[in-house]
């Protein structure tokens, strides 16, 4: 029977979802009716929207970190009592975010609850995360977003089924109450959709002749994923998936697919003997980082070169209606779009601002400089996605990452860029940097700095072309007229603290001095971002956390 709970959300910490949900140490979920408050939000919500939430289907998973199968059995008994009429679960709980967005958009239900964290890591002590997919595939927008977090400021009941736990492992449906759940294979509609994307014949034409590759699970969700597409449809070596379980902490590792934290990919792939190609993905399956022999793809670079050579995948034939680019990415897409004389859009950072792009055909391919790269096909970025995208191109062109990346180069010149993070900043400190910034704006237009003279300086503000909504405060921008740019921006990914984001990029067209070393080559910006910013004299730090 339906159970309703009293609760008093006075003592919750706070619950305003971020650009990628609500995201919390796993304590804070753990917390009593925590969880079940901002469930109830959500399905309240719903239901006071034209759509309604009674009678209707969602879909349901997440990226199997700590925390995911007990906070589903929740989430099944409140969606029982508050009148939805079926869920589709992935069995164990898991779906990767792109697979969620693809089920949505496949079964056409009302929208998919994703249990993740992203790239943050997991386990008892580290991250849990919750969002709302609508409709269309993709992140829930900012109007119901923020009617979801005023519901949670005082909310005081919610609605729960007294009920046995439901079978996640077992496929096929249960019923709950008059809620009928059924456990679905995680992958296989994904993979049929990626099968329809790519030439698999031609992939698979590459590997059985001698093609290595080496792909980086990170012992989360796209292990299952990598196996059934790349193993058992395209012939690679069972070996070429590391780290391929999905485990509740990630084996104690950062799934985050970056030099950095992808160690041991990175310790095959900068070797004599290393695989052709090599890639990995994030703790939900929707970043990827691309490496050649002893050679790193920036993301940056990469989102240009798929631009550039889309014709060459069987969906994308046809040609490209545009694409987009979050405004901290580098501009290197931006040259690609003008000589293929398609659109190029620049959006806030937030995978939703490209949703109503994607949605309205204005754009086919988008893409972030955080390893996020995606398209029409669904409305999420996509880890996976990219990766074939990558062997389909190598496949046809029948050069290696690092030769089709130098071509690219050739053609359209470099652009040198870097990300400088200083992470878990104290948020009064990151508060005094950015109005420092905004203070100085006025004043940075026509001076110059680096030897390069400032030709725009503001804060980014993006009206939507579709719906005309207008996003403010979307980073700082200090650029020069000789397409250089310095981009300062709060990121709200972790969970603990602020995190200043430097964004760096310079533009060289000679290709003979493409082999400097872009942190050489950026030094002097770099300085001057320092400069401007103050942020080492006020985070008392020398370095940043982390240097991409």
């Amino acid at each position: 029977m339906s159970d309703i709970k009293n609760i008093n959300t006075t003592c919750f910490e706070d619950q305003r979802p971020g650009t990628s949900g609500l995201r919390k140490k796993v304590s804070v979920f753990q917390q009593p009716h925590y969880l079940e408050n901002f469930i109830q939000s959500l399905f309240n919500t719903l239901e006071g929207l034209p759509e309604k939430l009674q009678g209707k289907t969602l879909v349901l998973g997440g990226d199997g970190r700590f925390h995911n199968r007990k906070a589903i059995q929740v989430i099944v008994k409140m969606a029982a009592a508050n009148g939805l009429k079926r869920l589709l679960i992935g069995k164990g709980g898991l779906l990767s975010t792109p697979a969620v967005s693809c089920l949505i958009r496949k079964h056409q239900t009302l929208g998919g609850i994703v249990l993740s964290a992203s790239h943050n890591p997991g386990g008892p002590k580290a991250d849990f995360g919750i969002k709302y997919n609508i409709s269309n595939g993709g992140p829930a927008p900012e109007k119901i977003t923020e009617a979801l977090y005023q519901q949670t400021l005082s909310l005081q009941q919610y609605k729960i089924l007294d009920a046995p736990n439901i079978d996640l492992d077992q496929l096929g449906e249960q019923n709950i109450g008059s809620l009928c759940v059924e456990i679905i294979d995680p992958v296989e509609d994904y993979a049929n959709m990626m099968e329809a994307i790519f030439d698999f014949e031609k992939i698979r034409n590459m590997i059985s002749q001698g093609f290595r590759l080496s792909f980086d699970a990170m012992h989360a969700i796209t292990g299952p994923y990598a196996n059934e597409i790349l193993v058992n449809r395209l012939g690679a070596n069972p070996q070429s998936i590391i780290n391929g379980i999905p485990l509740t902490d990630f084996g104690g590792g950062h799934p985050d697919p970056s030099l950095d934290h992808a160690k041991e990919l990175a310790a095959q792939m900068f070797t004599e003997d290393a695989p052709d190609f090599g890639a990995a993905s994030d703790g939900d399956g929707d970043r990827n980082m691309i490496l050649g022999k002893n050679f790193f793809i920036s993301p940056s670079d990469s989102l240009a070169i798929l631009t550039a050579n889309a014709q060459l995948v069987p969906a994308y034939r046809d040609g490209l209606s545009g694409v987009a680019r979050s405004m901290p990415t580098s501009q290197a897409v931006d040259l690609v779009a003008d000589a293929l004389d398609i659109p190029c859009f620049e959006t806030p950072t937030g995978w939703k601002f490209f949703g109503n792009l994607l949605d309205s055909n204005k754009i086919t391919l988008c893409g972030e400089e955080s390893f996020g790269n995606g398209s029409n096909h669904i409305r999420e970025k996509d880890g996976l996605w990219a990766v074939l995208f990558w062997l389909n191109i190598i496949a046809s062109r029948g050069q290696n990452p690092e030769q089709i990346c130098r071509s690219h180069w050739k053609q359209f010149g470099r652009h040198y860029y870097t990300r400088h993070d200083y992470e878990a900043l104290d948020t009064d400190i990151a508060d005094i940097i950015v109005s420092s910034l905004r203070q100085q704006l006025n004043t940075l237009t026509g001076n110059s700095y680096a030897e390069r003279r400032v030709c725009l300086s503001d804060e980014f503000s993006y009206t939507d072309p579709v719906d005309h909504s207008i996003s403010s405060q979307q980073g700082i921008r200090i650029c020069f007229e000789d397409s250089a740019r310095i981009i300062f921006r709060l990121s709200g990914t972790g969970t603990s603290g602020a995190t200043l984001r430097i964004y760096i990029e310079a533009y060289e067209e000679n290709h003979d001095k493409h082999d400097l070393d872009t942190q050489f080559v950026l030094k002097s910006l770099i300085e001057t971002a320092n400069e401007l910013s103050g942020v080492q004299l006020h985070s008392k730090r020398d370095t940043p956390s982390a240097i991409t």
